[in-house]
């Protein structure tokens, strides 16, 4: 029996690890995710269903979400004090002439084991009959930051993307306004404001067909909530334009159903579904990867990955390190007349081995300097997924190449490498792409003052922890494989 048991042990670590570090781990199964919102220190999303999912760090999941309703494609959008939550029903097929309808209701809270949980009777702000151009489901919400005017887009590959004006205050549909057309050729809309563009986010291609969906998501921009939105290339929306956002990759194919979510400053990260992810049968999942800019326009970061880096400092361009004497490789300066004819040869690397025996036996002060691709600047990062995450990715384990000495902080935050990692919170760290695409690297566990502390390049040499600020290059590092 207790080999039986250890047997199942072994498996079931296979399994977890044998998910990639960029996918969320627990029950990440939905379709038509909405926009990821925090509710009393938790992450919610909601499905196409009455249900959805939630998460206490942002890394792993599990069902228990509630949405009165049923129908599909929900969206949902903090105001105030309260949230309002979309859906649409009456989609083709299932109400004779209609062609959709969304619906917006309230609720206090979304933690269904709260006193305050509970929705209002749902409001229709949009439909569209058996003759328009439009099928009125995937809603979406905006809610404009310079104006405080509430939007709704909705709509579907058959037909218009549309987009109407909500009461911000009742979630009811402005008296009078009208439907106004925004773009074709999609599905599954969300709308952004940043720098004063507004961003149209659509879902184009095919859906529901597992590995085979074609689901891609492209966006355009404009200077007014209502368009036109143009593409990069000036090609409007409503004629079929968008720029790639995120297409198919890393073994799971159809993005789709955009959702923004700003941690702060600096830090963005965009939440949608895959419908088919090959390492988990060709479900359909959630997935959440750091939104970067580029020339005005959001891009999808690349997954983290695992491996052997020089840890580089924004600031000035030098690499992390260990505080050690530099240890001098056999070679020193060479003539600069020599013979043509002599024969070229491929100098050794200076190895863990030939240095390692020199460095002190316990904790290790860190530094900044030139990069010399040496022993004690090559840092081995390594996912730890069983130690918790955050939004989009789990704690990370930081070691010198081919050793167990690991970056750590002290119970005063102190920055030093520790002999060997041991799996102490004060050695695990969180590492977020930022939107202009350098990477912050915080430590889990908080400082004295109650704040996860960001590792800063204080001095051009000099390493130190502190607050984070995406302001300042101290607090940007990049991840070089050289």
């Amino acid at each position: 029996m207790k080999k039986i048991a250890l047997y199942l042990i072994a498996f079931l670590l296979t399994a977890l690890y044998a998910i990639p570090a960029a996918a969320q781990i627990g029950n990440v199964y939905i379709h038509d995710p909405s926009t990821i919102v925090k509710c009393d220190g938790k992450y919610y999303t909601f499905g196409t269903g009455a249900g959805g999912l939630i998460s206490e760090d942002g890394w792993t999941w599990h069902d228990g979400a509630v949405r009165t309703g049923g129908g599909v494609a929900p969206d949902v959008i903090k105001i105030g004090d309260r949230y309002l939550v979309s859906y649409s029903a009456g989609y083709p097929g299932t109400e004779g002439k209609t062609r959709g309808n969304v619906t917006t209701m309230w609720t206090k809270t979304l933690d269904p084991q709260s006193p305050d949980f509970g929705y209002t009777e749902p409001e229709l702000v949009a439909w569209a009959g058996d003759d328009e151009d439009c099928w009125a489901i995937d809603p979406a919400f905006l809610l404009d930051p310079t104006t405080g005017r509430l939007w709704c887009s909705y709509g579907t590959y058959f037909g218009a993307i549309r987009i109407v004006e909500l009461d911000p205050g009742t979630g009811k549909r402005v008296a009078g306004n009208k439907a106004v057309d925004i773009a074709i050729d999609c599905e599954a809309t969300a709308l952004m404001y940043k720098d004063g563009w507004y961003y149209l986010l659509g879902t184009h291609g095919t859906c529901c067909d597992g590995v085979n969906s074609t689901y891609n998501i492209v966006c355009g921009r404009s200077r007014s909530v209502t368009g036109p939105y143009l593409d990069n290339m000036g090609r409007d929306m409503l004629q079929g334009g968008g720029k790639m956002v995120l297409s198919a990759g890393n073994r799971a194919t159809g993005p789709g159903h955009f959702g923004w979510y700003v941690e702060e400053e600096g830090v963005e990260k965009m939440s949608f579904h895959y419908e088919a992810d090959y390492n988990r049968s060709g479900r359909s999942v959630l997935a959440v990867r750091s939104l970067l800019w580029k020339n005005g326009w959001p891009v999808a970061a690349d997954p983290f990955k695992e491996g052997t880096y020089e840890i580089e400092s924004e600031r000035r361009g030098y690499a992390l390190e260990l505080a050690v004497d530099f240890v001098r490789q056999q070679g020193g300066m060479r003539a600069f007349r020599i013979d043509p004819n002599e024969p070229v040869v491929s100098l050794a690397e200076q190895t863990l081995e030939e240095v390692e025996d020199r460095w002190p036996a316990g904790e290790i002060p860190v530094r900044a300097g030139d990069y010399m691709f040496r022993p004690h600047q090559r840092w081995t990062v390594t996912a730890v997924p069983d130690k918790g995450g955050y939004l989009g990715a789990p704690y990370y384990k930081i070691t010198i190449a081919g050793t167990e000495r690991a970056l750590a902080v002290d119970e005063d935050g102190e920055l030093m490498a520790v002999p060997a990692y041991t799996g102490a919170d004060n050695e695990l760290w969180r590492i977020e792409q930022l939107t202009d695409g350098t990477f912050r690297i915080l430590t889990k566990v908080a400082c004295k003052c109650g704040k996860q502390r960001c590792l800063l390049s204080t001095g051009d040499s000099t390493v130190a922890m502190g607050d984070f600020d995406f302001s300042s290059d101290n607090c940007k590092w990049n991840f070089r494989d050289r």
